[in-house]
């Protein structure tokens, strides 16, 4: 009778162990943290090794902004992230010059303006066109922004120096790492060109950036001219994207005629 009954509660364990082996284990959620199940075993991964991950990234382009700028009217989901930067930040004010750079189609152009008001200034430079925004403190321009005569017409437009200068200027990416690379930080560094031109003392720059080797270099280009530079991630950035802004303020126009010398 003993070994039946001990032959029993081995199968008995067995069975459970089994069982057991065959579960997922529950997925407890850690703040900054997710988790994979692979090979039975759970894991998980810090925030900063998940773009190291073989999986790409879900691309939807009609996610939540997307829809949400359709609905309240904004031209472009980048509504949201300088909405969010400038809750932020401050970086408008009630009565500024401004220049947007790569303004098409406009989402940040309608933001600028209503945060300026009647008495501030929205100038709007692309290389494509822009559909006529109904806001009157909105100036627009189609032209090469390393044109000095697309610089000198800002200048008269707004009636001397600008407070601020936005760049949402992006590459179009050919897939070559190493060439989106350089032409991104071309694109930044003509941002910095234009904001040292254009920008009163104590201005302000805010300078679409990708993770890259370069990363460094340019912060310490902009450093040079204004007295502090913060990198921020807006919340409403697609996911999976490596990008990013260069906030920087305090523009040392000083500093910019020493170069220049």
């Amino acid at each position: 009778m003993r070994s039946i009954v001990a032959s029993s509660s081995r199968s008995k364990r067995h069975a459970n162990k089994f069982k057991a082996s065959n579960e997922k284990p529950s997925l407890q959620r850690r703040p900054g943290f997710f988790f994979a199940y692979a090979n039975c075993k759970l894991k998980s991964v810090a925030p900063s090794l998940r773009r190291m991950s073989r999986q790409p990234m879900t691309y939807n382009p009609q996610d939540r902004y997307f829809k949400k700028a359709k609905q309240e009217g904004y031209r472009s989901r980048a509504a949201y992230k300088l909405l969010e930067l400038q809750e932020r930040y401050r970086i408008l004010k009630a009565g500024d010059g401004v220049i947007d750079l790569g303004a098409a189609p406009g989402g940040w152009l309608q933001v600028a303006a209503k945060v300026v008001g009647q008495n501030g200034k929205v100038i709007g430079v692309d290389l494509e066109s822009i559909q006529p925004l109904p806001e009157r403190n909105v100036i627009l321009l189609r032209g090469d922004i390393r044109s000095e005569a697309i610089q000198q017409r800002i200048r008269e437009l707004i009636g001397g120096p600008a407070h601020c200068v936005l760049s949402d200027l992006a590459p179009k990416l050919s897939g070559i790492r190493d060439a989106d690379t350089a032409r991104c930080l071309e694109l930044n560094r003509t941002a910095l060109t234009v904001a040292i031109e254009l920008l009163r003392p104590g201005g302000t720059l805010l300078v679409k950036g990708f993770i890259s080797n370069d990363l460094q270099l340019f912060t310490a280009e902009l450093k040079q001219y204004f007295s502090a530079v913060q990198r921020t991630k807006p919340e409403a950035t697609r996911q999976g994207s490596s990008e990013f802004y260069f906030f920087a303020k305090g523009f040392m126009a000083h500093a910019a005629s020493r170069q220049a010398t």
